[in-house]
């Protein structure tokens, strides 16, 4: 069978499992029609909940090493997702042209990233309302038993685009309805991340310390704040000894852990709650 022929049948079957439960099965089996990948991965987002994976054909060990922390608020760091919420991006994207510089060298890079064997990412950002605020991540990934995706896979995901938007809204969109919440669970923990650490750091070393968790080099913190890369280590260098720690993965784990245990958060530093629950005798 030639490549339209079978791109017809497999667009076929996911058509006609719109709106059902195994949706995303069909729509995997289209992307590994068009190209070659190792793994598919759709992660939905709701306006005011928490994001859940609809699809994932990771191994199951790899699964629950990250899922729990990364639906919990790490989320929040992912170059997609920040690439969706602070530039309204939508479309196909490739990794390395929308993470930041230094992204590889970043703890978020290496707890989710690494663990789950993945070299190379592209997919689709794709909103379900005019906000942005309600959107699907479709990603594409390649391990490190395979190559990166080449120009040509790139050009031809990128070309199918205006397919895959129709299928996911079709899709998602009747299901995304969301029942009335008391508050909104995301805004929530994006408060709480623009507060992390305030209550010890001055506002350029919070700054500094928020896009190191993002995976911002020291040249590209200097050049976004127009300032030197000295300066950016000198206030990285405080930022570290005021929180008492030595390393970027400490910090991360640190922001993890404190975001994991908010309860009703209502405003200020998540980090006091964290540290007060930390000293409590057991």
């Amino acid at each position: 069978m030639s490549f339209l022929s079978d791109f017809s049948k497999y667009l076929a079957g996911a058509l006609n499992h719109c709106g059902k439960e195994d949706f995303s099965s069909y729509l995997a089996n289209l992307f590994k029609h068009i190209v070659p990948t190792d793994n598919i991965m759709i992660v939905v987002y709701p306006s005011r909940k928490l994001p859940r994976i609809d699809y994932n054909d990771l191994p199951a060990n790899n699964q629950r090493s990250m899922a729990g922390h990364f639906l919990s608020g790490a989320f929040l760091l992912d170059p997609c997702y920040l690439a969706v919420t602070q530039e309204k991006k939508s479309g196909f994207y490739h990794l390395p042209k929308i993470a930041p510089s230094g992204f590889q060298e970043s703890e978020y890079y290496k707890t989710y990233f690494t663990q789950a064997g993945l070299i190379d990412e592209c997919g689709y950002l794709i909103h379900l309302d005019e906000e942005g605020r309600k959107f699907v991540n479709i990603s594409l990934g390649q391990t490190q038993k395979a190559s990166h995706f080449s120009d040509k896979d790139l050009v031809r995901l990128e070309e199918v685009f205006p397919m895959i938007e129709a299928l996911t809204k079709c899709h998602w969109t009747p299901l995304e309805v969301e029942q009335e919440v008391s508050y909104d669970l995301r805004a929530q923990l994006e408060m709480a991340l623009a507060s992390f650490g305030t209550s010890v750091l001055t506002d350029r070393e919070g700054q500094i310390v928020k896009l190191i968790l993002q995976g911002y080099s020291n040249k590209a913190i200097a050049e976004r704040f127009s300032i030197s890369i000295e300066t950016v280590k000198l206030h990285r260098k405080n930022a570290y000894a005021k929180l008492d720690l030595s390393t970027q993965g400490e910090i991360f784990n640190l922001f993890i852990n404190s975001l994991m245990h908010i309860e009703n958060y209502d405003g200020g530093d998540p980090l006091i709650n964290y540290l007060t629950k930390c000293s409590q005798p057991s």
